[in-house]
């Protein structure tokens, strides 16, 4: 988000790509809280995702974070463009993780922003 950020403010952030691909997130916030829940649980072994129980696709990340910043979020990174500025970097960004963070939810951890609206709501307080 460091790196969109900046974008979004200006109004300049969109899909990247076809913008479908899901991003498995989860604030800072949350992730601390979710790295502290697991220390004090000892009896967790294995992968954890820590990400968010609502999987959210790039495109409705964007939006989400031009809404919270009243800017639109209309501005395409195509594919090809992505491919010829980051190399393999790229299917990085544009690869898709729908990744579920069942371990915490099957042992009850309540996270504090679950919502990508609020998600971002907290992430734009954040960098003020």
């Amino acid at each position: 988000m460091a790196k969109l950020m900046p974008l979004a403010k200006f109004g300049l952030a969109g899909p990247l790509g076809s913008g479908k691909q899901y991003w498995a997130w989860i604030t800072l916030h949350d992730h601390v809280r979710a790295l502290m829940f697991l220390i004090d649980h000892r009896d967790i072994t294995g992968p954890v995702n820590l990400a968010c129980p609502q999987p959210s696709q790039q495109v409705d990340v964007v939006k989400a974070l031009g809404d919270q910043l009243n800017r639109p979020a209309l501005i395409p990174a195509p594919t090809i463009a992505l491919k010829v500025a980051l190399g393999q970097m790229a299917s990085e960004i544009l690869g898709s993780q729908r990744a579920l963070p069942t371990v915490l939810s099957d042992n009850g951890f309540a996270w504090d922003h679950e919502e990508l609206e609020h998600a971002t709501q907290w992430l734009v307080e954040q960098d003020e």
